[in-house]
């Protein structure tokens, strides 16, 4: 299945695709269980993928809340039950010392955590609030957040461990715009809404910086589709939410959700 699959995936997708196809072969031929790192939604669609061919695995996939973007995946053979096993989970608590302050946005909560050397891959989701932040972080590495992350973005914060039912949950937030373009296409939505031009836009692209629903695309001429999440490497990201009628001037009407 792991070869068939490469057809299906970006070249820098395929080591993933390998890794995966290891985890379930460990549980079905050597009744082994695995607990990943943090998944983000193109690797959690690529293991759902090969787990669906595999009879003998059972997979428990949670972020700590129901519309969790990254999870964790526990791995097993068929045998094993799930439901009632740890999965290492815990919240990171942030509260800014100066309550006053709240430009504290998600980039910033996650620089901080990304400067001390954690990887992003043992960090799940990060749920900013107006007096302060809930992280999902692997608890192998909870201690060491706890003791180390002192500021955000130049702000002094204090931190606490709470157990993930504690977790409270935000929404994404999208700044909404409505555009005209030419056409639909990747390039000249993204080059409108990142406010780059259109030829400072395709070298990115083509370099394999930019993701359509999680999946590398480099393809500048995609169309792009409502519902469809773009992601440009160092810039954000944003959501399509209704590629509408054309204009007298045979341009379309889109309105974009960037996040926030």
């Amino acid at each position: 299945m792991s070869k068939n699959l490469y057809e299906h995936v970006h070249p820098d997708e395929r080591e993933f695709v390998d890794r995966a196809s290891e985890w379930l072969e460990g549980a079905a031929r050597y009744h082994e269980m695995k607990l990943t790192d943090f998944l983000d939604p193109r690797q959690l669609q690529i293991l759902s993928m090969l787990a669906g061919s595999e009879r003998d695995v059972v997979m428990r996939l949670d972020g700590g809340s129901p519309h969790a973007e990254r999870k964790r995946a526990l791995i097993a053979p068929d045998y094993r039950e799930l439901d009632d096993e740890d999965m290492k989970m815990v919240v990171l608590s942030i509260t800014p010392a100066d309550s006053k302050f709240t430009e504290i946005g998600h980039g910033d909560y996650m620089g901080s955590v990304l400067g001390l050397g954690i990887k992003r891959s043992k960090i799940g989701d990060i749920h900013p609030r107006e007096d302060g932040c809930h992280i999902v972080a692997a608890a192998e590495i909870a201690d060491f957040l706890n003791l180390e992350l002192r500021q955000v973005h130049r702000v002094n914060v204090f931190t606490e461990l709470l157990p993930i039912a504690s977790l409270l949950a935000s929404e994404s937030e999208l700044a909404e715009m409505e555009l005209t373009v030419a056409s639909p296409r990747l390039d000249g939505i993204a080059s409108d809404v990142y406010r780059m031009s259109r030829a400072k836009i395709l070298p990115p692209i083509k370099a394999g910086r930019c993701r359509v629903n999680w999946k590398v695309e480099e393809d500048p001429s995609k169309t792009l589709r409502e519902g469809d999440t773009v992601s440009l490497q160092g810039f954000g990201r944003f959501r399509v939410l209704e590629v509408g009628d054309l204009t007298k001037k045979g341009r379309y009407r889109v309105r974009i959700g960037k996040f926030v």
